[in-house]
């Protein structure tokens, strides 16, 4: 806080849009008197309001150091100026703070923009994060050493496109044919549609959709002070936070800068997502992808409509606007093609998701014994024959698996029955341990 005097244009607390600008009327000790621009009067303490920059342009700065005043206001009344110009991209010295659109701005990512980039200092063009991929491949060119970037955010915040537009731009800069023919930045760049598929659903606050339009919500403007402390300015391996698990992409160079290989790991996937959603949300994407298959494939794996099985029909979200879930799963399987499951291997994979959809089909009802159950009907019976077809396990075994629990001592092994509710605990931990091995895998 500066010297605040009567006259002077301050921003002060607002209930609906987080702060709103004004000018002081009245200062009385530490109570300070505010006409606000809505034309509201409001009273608030002069240790809570912050001086107004009334030199800033008009359409905001492209870096906020340039800010007279660099506080929570301020910052957000710029970040909200250039939103509405579609200006998604601002600097705060070498940090790039991005603004979810919410809607494609294809000519902000096509080939003219990276060429546009290419050996550009940091600064010298407008905010982008195809500078802060260029700086972090210039460092690790210059300097010889391994760089990095964290990529962080809240869910929605678009991390993961983020993400896919600095591995388009260091693939752009170090694109090379692999040896079976495949372009090795084409591998890398195809695993992000598998590991979406795999890895990301649709939740409250983002459905990993294109969205055509959307303002900038007072919710938005009220938190993105938080995005302040997310650093975009170590390079090369990638931190990213995604929405229901974390990923660490490691791309790697040789000496004539040219893409030689890519690793990516993943961490602390969401596993109780797999048996349990609310609405509106959605289950992993895989499940809807392999539900819309085409019929041949829905035959073989025995599935249907995902509206029939428990694990899908918790939420009455079966859908994503502008998403063609019978596209999305060929095009999904050729990204996996792409980056090396052949068919055999990828037969595999849908096997087990199958077999996941299966099992949460399984009910269980009282058996004869005391906590004792058994399988509840025909269609439960069904439902765990498939399953162990598909996981090629024998019947018997994966039913007791269901039913039993057993205990392991020095001396034996014990094996005890499981009432209704702990046979329906021990489905959906087999569920949940299934798919994240396959997503580990």
């Amino acid at each position: 806080m500066t010297n605040i005097i009567v006259g002077s244009e301050v921003w002060v607390e607002d209930p609906s849009v987080a702060w709103i600008d004004g000018e002081v009327l009245k200062i009385n000790g530490e109570e300070v008197e505010i006409h606000t621009t809505d034309g509201k009067t409001v009273i608030a303490s002069l240790s809570k309001i912050y001086s107004k920059d009334v030199e800033a342009p008009a359409g905001g700065v492209d870096d906020m150091t340039k800010l007279s005043y660099l506080h929570e206001p301020g910052v957000l009344h710029n970040l909200s100026t250039r939103y509405q110009l579609n200006e998604i991209y601002t600097y705060t010295g070498n940090i790039l703070i991005a603004v979810n659109p919410f809607k494609r701005l294809p000519k902000l990512y096509d080939a003219k923009m990276m060429e546009r980039y290419k050996g550009a200092a940091l600064g010298e063009l407008d905010p982008h994060v195809f500078a802060i991929a260029d700086a972090a491949f210039r460092a690790m060119v210059n300097e010889g050493k391994s760089n990095s970037i964290l990529v962080s955010g809240e869910s929605g915040a678009g991390k993961t496109e983020t993400t896919k537009m600095l591995m388009r731009y260091l693939a752009y800069l170090g694109g090379h044919k692999g040896t079976e023919g495949r372009t090795v930045e084409q591998q890398i760049l195809e695993s992000n549609p598998v590991l979406e598929a795999f890895g990301n659903a649709k939740t409250v606050r983002n459905d990993n959709s294109r969205c055509n339009t959307a303002t900038l919500s007072n919710e938005l403007i009220g938190t993105l002070a938080h995005l302040l402390q997310f650093i975009t300015f170590i390079y090369i391996y990638f931190f990213l936070n995604c929405s229901r698990f974390g990923k660490f992409v490691e791309i790697q160079f040789d000496k004539q800068t040219r893409i030689s290989g890519a690793a990516i790991r993943t961490y602390l996937l969401e596993r109780s997502r797999v048996c349990q959603i609310s609405d509106p949300e959605r289950n992993y994407h895989c499940f809807y992808l392999l539900c819309a298959a085409p019929p041949e494939e829905i035959k073989k794996y025995k599935l249907g409509d995902p509206r029939s099985f428990r694990y899908l029909n918790q939420s009455k979200c079966y859908e994503l606007d502008g998403v063609n879930d019978s596209h999305d799963y060929l095009a999904t399987r050729r990204a996996m093609g792409v980056v090396g499951m052949n068919e055999k291997e990828q037969d595999a994979i849908f096997r087990v998701l199958a077999s996941v959809l299966h099992l949460g089909n399984i009910d269980f009802s009282k058996g004869k014994e005391v906590d004792s159950s058994v399988l509840k009907d025909d269609k439960s019976k069904f439902h765990l024959r498939t399953a162990a077809e598909l996981l090629m396990c024998d019947l018997q075994e994966l039913e007791d698996a269901l039913l039993k629990r057993v205990m392991v001592t020095p001396e034996e092994v014990i094996k005890r029955s499981l009432d209704p509710v702990g046979a329906s605990v021990s489905r959906d931990g087999l569920a949940k341990t299934l798919y994240s091995r396959l997503f580990d895998w």
